[in-house]
């Protein structure tokens, strides 16, 4: 917690409530403006992510059981994507309707 700074601004999510965001200053020095967000007061039905950090896949090199994770498409989500998901996803072309 000590590499993270609040960052200013919010955005809400329908299912989540409202997020935070975070700046990431790493130890090598490298600053990713608004890098990573949490909920502090989620909606009832996601209470079990208070306290959570989420970090953007395309911004940071992520990975789960040695593969490396590709970002939700579309630059506005921050889901993480691995071969073990099936899509489609929310972010790519003709999804904004659903």
């Amino acid at each position: 917690m000590e590499q993270l700074v609040s960052a200013a601004g919010s955005s809400g999510c329908e299912w989540k409530g409202v997020a935070s965001y975070w700046t990431v200053h790493s130890e090598d020095g490298r600053i990713v403006e608004r890098g990573a967000w949490s909920y502090d007061e989620p909606f009832a039905d996601f209470a079990a992510i208070q306290g959570y950090l989420s970090f953007y896949p395309a911004r940071f090199e992520c990975v789960i059981d040695g593969e490396r994770v590709l970002p939700q498409a579309g630059g506005f989500y921050g889901g993480w994507v691995t071969s073990e998901l099936t899509g489609p996803f929310k972010g790519e072309p003709n999804s904004a309707g659903w």
